[in-house]
């Protein structure tokens, strides 16, 4: 039997493990990529009617549209580093009350979109409002996506701005200042000459060779829409040969390289002038919107095999190649929406990786922060608790002054003010021990908050949540969500004169049971397992779900994570128990370690201590099982792992329209075994 103790504990205190995630670069929205999502959305939205405006963020506007064939929506951001146009699942309604939105709201209303207009070669967006089709156009947003100097504005019927999404003041641009009020004047055109079609190849490669320079740069400056994810495309879009062959100078450049090259050019602007986009996965890139003739596909083939390579003049001229005169004439296949969906998964695996970055480091910092304070404080009152052990020897100096033969009135004054520093010493152990235990309980909150961070960190950079080919926008949507309840739950560390006081003193009340989403996963015998991955969901799962007959797990005298098998449904084995005790060391901070003792308790055994935080309590009795967390890190992988390849009785390869795939909706629960499976070699418990 093991004498009472309190959970979470942590006599040593070890600095948190810190996690860096890498994110992958973003590959900007171009002028290609602009086109084909224009492409999409024309025959879908021109004409539609516009219903809704909200601002998801500062930087972010969403638009509803209401058509013939349904409601769609539409996502205008000018975030610097992903400015961005594309049509977006319905998204939850937040932020339609922001001053940007009314506007739009109010300017908007009752008018239906009748145009989506790019001019040339900049990315410059304007979104066209009429009364009805067929009437002037009597309001427009332009958005401009150009990096960090990207923006969106409201425009009036004159022109006048009447909204923007960030005022340009005259010491951030003495070029084009713009603000409310001002008439709109477009952006400065970019640097080069436009790309033409009919240009030879000799004017084309003359103007290249201008300047000695890499031809990266030499595509950039003499021709406009050129990104860097398209001069690589051009380039061959193979990693190492694209980006050997953009570095070169152009005078460097051999004669068959330049044909290649010239080749690929002529079957973009085929695209282009077509509109015959098409999505396929790039190689150098994440993602191209246009195919290579199957001509230049194959001459780039016989350049890796230069046994095969035929002269030029066996190669049909470029103006009468059939796969480029075929691009030009056949009309544009039927438009959907395949690359509006796949770069909204894009962008929002992505940014949902960056917020995550960036929250989860801010978290971090206030809780060291939060956590350096309260150890300085309480190092304060232990100093001060430490200082009554000498009272007994100011009392003996008192007696000593007074037991003289003829104490002077100065003695006595003096006997008497030592008798009441001893007094005020032991008085402050009843003020000082509370404030002690106190500090100490919010340090043990501290350190379990951030190993509750550092796990969903490692399990970020570890990619348990990689997004699946059926759907590749989940991402770091868990996760995301994940911080976001641990923020929420840090809230009253981090802050702890705000809130209800009554709620501060029982520290056990939970928030709405929409935001209590635990870690559930079913072994083999069908038992579940509940694992809580912050405070609250700790006292959710110990003190409010459980019930009489479940067991509660927890790595002893370490901040982690508590687990409780349901064996309130069913008896479980020995090896359900070593299963959730594997789980209890592996959420853990003792995680690294090879054996972690894990203390098992009835959960009616368990009780909360008044006044602490939510998930801390106290148990009598109960039984040391020694776990190896990386038995558990394997049954995550394999649970994992079926989730990402479910058996077709388990999922259909396509639901039907307006059903929901029972995959998707929680891939932990979904991918649990079947009965009948054992556990990956798990022993029997032993005891220590």
């Amino acid at each position: 039997m093991l004498p009472a103790s309190t959970v979470p504990e942590s006599p040593v205190p070890r600095p948190p493990v810190t996690v860096s995630l890498v994110t992958a670069s973003l590959q900007a929205m171009d002028l290609t990529t602009l086109r084909a999502v224009l492409a999409e959305l024309r025959p879908l939205l021109l004409p539609s009617r516009f219903e809704k405006a909200q601002q998801s963020d500062g930087q972010t506007l969403q638009l509803g549209f209401r058509s013939l064939v349904g409601r769609h929506w539409l996502e205008l951001s000018w975030q610097a580093e992903a400015p961005r146009l594309l049509a977006i699942a319905p998204p939850p309604r937040a932020g339609d009350g922001s001053t940007l939105a009314q506007q739009v709201q109010h300017g908007l209303s009752g008018l239906a979109l009748v145009g989506l207009h790019q001019e040339g070669m900049e990315r410059v967006v304007e979104l066209q409002f009429a009364t009805r089709p067929g009437d002037p156009v009597c309001r427009r947003l332009v958005l401009e996506l150009m990096g960090r100097h990207s923006n969106l504005f409201v425009l009036d019927r004159q022109g006048r701005v009447t909204g923007a999404g960030r005022q340009v003041r005259e010491q951030q641009s003495r070029l084009r200042p713009i603000g409310s009020g001002d008439a709109y004047l477009p952006p400065p055109p970019a640097r080069g000459q436009p790309p033409r079609a009919g240009e030879s190849y000799a004017d084309w490669r003359r103007r290249l060779s201008l300047v000695p320079v890499a031809l990266g740069r030499a595509l950039r400056e003499a021709y406009q829409g050129i990104s860097p994810a398209l001069a690589l495309q051009l380039a061959g879009d193979q990693p190492p040969l694209a980006a050997d062959l953009l570095a070169r100078p152009v005078d460097q450049l051999a004669e068959l390289e330049w044909q290649l090259l010239h080749r690929r050019w002529q079957c973009w602007l085929a695209v282009l002038a077509s509109e015959a986009f098409a999505l396929s996965p790039g190689q150098a890139t994440a993602y191209r919107c246009w195919q290579e003739a199957p001509d230049a596909a194959a001459a780039a083939q016989q350049q890796q095999d230069p046994a095969g390579i035929q002269p030029w003049a066996a190669i049909p001229p470029l103006n009468e190649s059939p796969a480029i005169q075929s691009q030009v004439s056949q009309p544009p296949a039927p438009q959907t929406l395949e690359i509006n969906a796949f770069l909204e998964g894009y962008y929002r695996q992505l940014l949902d990786g960056r917020r995550l970055q960036q929250r989860s480091l801010t978290l971090c910092l206030r809780l060291q922060q939060a956590l350096t304070k309260e150890q300085a404080q309480c190092r304060q009152q232990q100093e001060r608790l430490d200082q009554v052990e000498g009272s007994p020897a100011l009392q003996g100096q008192a007696d000593a002054l007074l037991c003289l033969p003829d104490p002077s009135r100065d003695q006595v004054a003096e006997a008497q003010a030592l008798y009441r520093r001893a007094r005020k010493l032991r008085r402050s152990v009843a003020a000082i021990t509370p404030r002690i235990e106190a500090h100490q309980q919010r340090i043990e909150q501290l350190e379990a908050s951030l190993t509750y961070l550092d796990q969903l960190l490692l399990q970020a950079a570890d990619g348990d949540q990689a997004p699946s080919q059926q759907d590749p926008g989940l991402g770091s949507g868990p996760l995301l969500a994940q911080l976001e309840e641990l923020e929420l739950d840090s809230q009253s560390l981090l802050a702890p004169r705000l809130g209800n006081r009554r709620q501060r003193r029982s520290g056990s009340a939970p928030p709405a049971s929409g935001q209590v989403r635990p870690l559930e996963l079913e072994l083999a015998s069908g038992l579940r397992v509940q694992v809580g991955r912050n405070h609250r969901q700790n006292a959710w799962i110990s003190l409010q779900q459980a019930r009489r007959g479940d067991l509660w797990f927890h790595a002893q005298e370490c901040p982690g994570s508590h687990v409780v098998l349901k064996t309130s449904l069913a008896p479980g084995g020995e090896g359900d128990l070593q299963a959730a005790a594997d789980l209890a060391a592996h959420f853990s901070r003792a995680r690294g370690n090879r054996r972690v003792p894990v203390v098992m308790v009835a959960t009616d055994q368990l009780q909360r201590i008044a006044g602490a935080g939510p998930g801390t309590v106290r148990h009598r009795g109960g039984e040391v099982l020694w776990a190896d967390p990386q038995r558990a890190a394997s049954l995550m992988i394999e649970l994992a792992d079926r989730a990402d390849r479910p058996s077709p009785s388990e999922c259909p390869a396509q639901a039907a329209p307006g059903q929901v795939n029972p995959m998707q909706v929680n891939p932990i629960q979904a991918a649990a075994p079947p009965k009948g499976e054992g556990l990956p070699s798990l022993g029997p418990a032993s005891k220590p």
